[in-house]
């Protein structure tokens, strides 16, 4: 049993029987929209984490009351302004409450008195209002521009002491005065993901290579709180107000930019912004060769830091200044190999012998290039370990990465799941181990981390890890499709469905950029099915098999979507013949324990079919 102090986050819909038996489709509408538009994102951006849903109610953990208080009011603001335009018997509100207090861990769920205490403030706060605990008020007040009103002590049930509750709300007074009293002991930057002006979707690996590198040199810097890059991309591609923004995520200063890239030259734009004031406290444009991309990439991290009026240590300024390689063609190579990566087309054979390939020319221009290293490795382990190619599943690059830079957390990731595919499980997880402690907020890290959970038949870890790479990336589809599968065998049936709207959601969005990714397809009809879009679910597989019918990965998603939500068991086992007389270790452990292929395990010529793909690749000969 582990027990922590966490922040916790109690929202309960009110009202919510009156309003179903009124209008039970548009109250589910609404709802359905809110959470997708407002309370999730909200919960993402201040680094909350959702851990369970009852029907109309959540409840969030945050590592901080001030974030968890943030979010509250954010989101209360947020739904009624978007509710306003309805008759007020009718409206979506929240009551919200929230409690600083010690919890019992057990896998991914968290219960006891904090929990408790966080629910009982929930039921005491005011309509579309925030009710917060004593700790919570003395821990917010002077740190953020709030008011507070003493609602005095209540005696709450199951809680043997009287809980003394707060209501809040934001202080009303000039954005100056804001923006002094947030004013903590750092100034905080927001990093916008740059705007690719190139007049080329394929350049856009690029402006978010440089806002990424952006982001992670600013937070050398001591003095300078830096929003994280999972945050600070739920933004991309959106008309944002400044203001607002920094409001949001309680920052000082917000950053965005545009990078144009033609031929050998690249022009990028940059402009720090007062999040109080909205006005320009620095702004340049810099039209440079393209091999002087990491000195420009100096320049503007440097002319923050003097705009900000901070001191650059000697220490900071040298790690800003230390990159994977020094080699502009190198560093290219390496984003267009990452950006096919992220890109979600999982299970693409090309896909990933073009990052092999792009990979290799990386290493070859720059041998020290461990991060080339390192997804080279991983390329090559889906080629070995799904698609049964010959060679030694990338673990010499896993190595040759980690004798580069032993505290590469990515390298330490992948060399996890090579390990763990060749059957040295122990060793697996010790990787696992150190990869988690380098870096827990790592995507790689965490998706490896799901997998080998999953594979362990730890659906609590897995379901931990799933969340979390999905929150840290914004393009990816298949931690959304696993955790549909993680949902339903702990029979989360509010979860199953939340996870099948966002996969449905990430699905469209990527075929808008590539109508043929097979990964995005395929979690996507999986989800479609869940959401009882049976036809359309059906038009999108006919129409990806026309396309694309050698594509494994897909074959195998559509397979599991017929035969666990279709009732198709015929058409799931066509699908899976060739998959099973295909693929190779990867997919035959997960074939094993996969539940949506649970319809399938008493048919005999599943039966058949599988035992062939363990004869063919099970014995452990192949691995070697």
């Amino acid at each position: 049993m582990q027990r922590k102090l966490t922040a916790i986050l109690s929202a309960d819909v009110v009202g919510y029987s009156g309003l179903m038996e009124a209008d039970e489709s548009g109250t589910l509408e609404r709802l359905k929209v809110n959470r997708a538009r407002i309370f999730d994102p909200y919960i993402t951006i201040h680094g909350g984490r959702l851990f369970k849903l009852m029907g109309d109610g959540a409840l969030v953990e945050f590592p901080s009351v001030i974030a968890a208080v943030n979010c509250a009011l954010a989101i209360q603001e947020a739904t009624e302004k978007s509710e306003a335009a309805l008759a007020e018997p009718r409206r979506i509100r929240y009551r919200i409450g929230i409690n600083l207090g010690e919890v019992i861990v057990e896998g991914d769920d968290i219960y006891g008195e904090g929990v408790n205490v966080a629910a009982r403030l929930q039921a005491l706060a005011p309509v579309g209002g925030v009710a917060l605990s004593l700790v919570v008020r003395d821990q917010v007040e002077g740190k953020a521009p709030c008011v507070f009103e003493d609602m005095g002590e209540h005696r709450v049930k199951n809680i043997e002491r009287p809980v003394h509750v707060f209501s809040v709300r934001r202080e009303e007074r000039p954005q100056v005065a804001i923006h002094k009293s947030t004013q903590i002991s750092k100034l905080g930057v927001c990093v916008l993901p740059f705007s690719n002006m190139s007049g080329d979707i394929e350049q856009e690996y690029f402006s978010d290579g440089i806002s990424e590198d952006i982001i992670t040199d600013l937070s050398k810097v001591s003095a300078l709180s830096v929003v994280a890059r999972n945050t600070a991309f739920t933004f991309k591609g959106k008309s944002v107000k400044i203001p607002q923004v920094a409001r949001e995520l309680n920052v000082s200063h917000v950053l965005e930019g545009s990078v144009r890239k033609a031929g050998g030259r690249v022009r990028i734009t940059a402009q720090l912004i007062d999040g109080t004031s909205g006005n320009h406290v620095w702004a340049e444009r810099y039209d440079r060769d393209l091999n002087d991309i990491f000195a420009l990439q100096d320049e503007i991290s440097e002319a923050i830091v003097g705009a900000l009026k901070l001191k650059l240590l000697p220490e900071e300024k040298k790690a800003i200044e230390r990159r994977g390689t020094d080699s502009p063609d190198a560093y290219n190579l390496y984003l267009m190999a990452r950006q096919d990566y992220v890109s979600g087309n999982h299970g693409d054979i090309r896909r990933d012998e073009a990052i092999v390939r792009m990979c290799s020319r990386a290493t070859e221009i720059d041998p020290a290039y461990a991060e080339a290293w390192a997804l080279k490795a991983l390329a090559q382990a889906l080629l070995r370990f799904e698609h049964g190619q010959l060679g030694d599943g990338g673990l010499a690059a896993a190595e040759q990465a980690l004798a580069l830079n032993e505290n590469l957390a990515e390298a330490h990731a992948v060399k996890t799941r090579i390990l763990f595919n060749l059957g040295r499980h122990d060793e697996a997880f010790s990787e696992m181990q150190i990869a988690l402690s380098l870096d827990a907020e790592s995507y790689e890290v965490n998706v490896s981390a799901g997998y080998l959970s999953y594979r362990q038949g730890k659906l609590p870890d897995s379901i931990h890890y799933f969340e979390k790479a999905l929150s840290l990336s914004e393009t990816d589809v298949s931690c959304a499709g696993m955790l549909i599968a993680c949902y339903r065998a702990t029979e989360n049936r509010p979860a199953v469905r939340h996870a099948a709207e966002i996969a449905v959601a990430r699905a469209e969005h990527a075929l808008k950029l590539d109508r043929n990714n097979g990964s995005a397809i395929a979690h996507g009809v999986i989800a479609l099915a869940v959401l009882g879009q049976a036809e359309r679910a059906k038009e999108w597989i006919g129409r990806a098999m026309l396309v694309n019918p050698y594509h494994m990965g897909m074959r195998y998603n559509f397979a599991c979507a017929l035969a666990n939500h279709l009732g198709d068991v015929d058409g799931a086992l066509e699908l899976l013949e060739p998959v099973f007389a295909t693929l190779d270790i990867d997919y035959l452990e997960h074939a094993k324990i996969d539940p949506d292929l649970d319809p399938l395990r008493d048919n005999p010529r599943f039966q058949q079919m599988l035992a062939s793909f363990e004869a063919r690749v099970g014995n452990g000969s192949s691995r070697t």
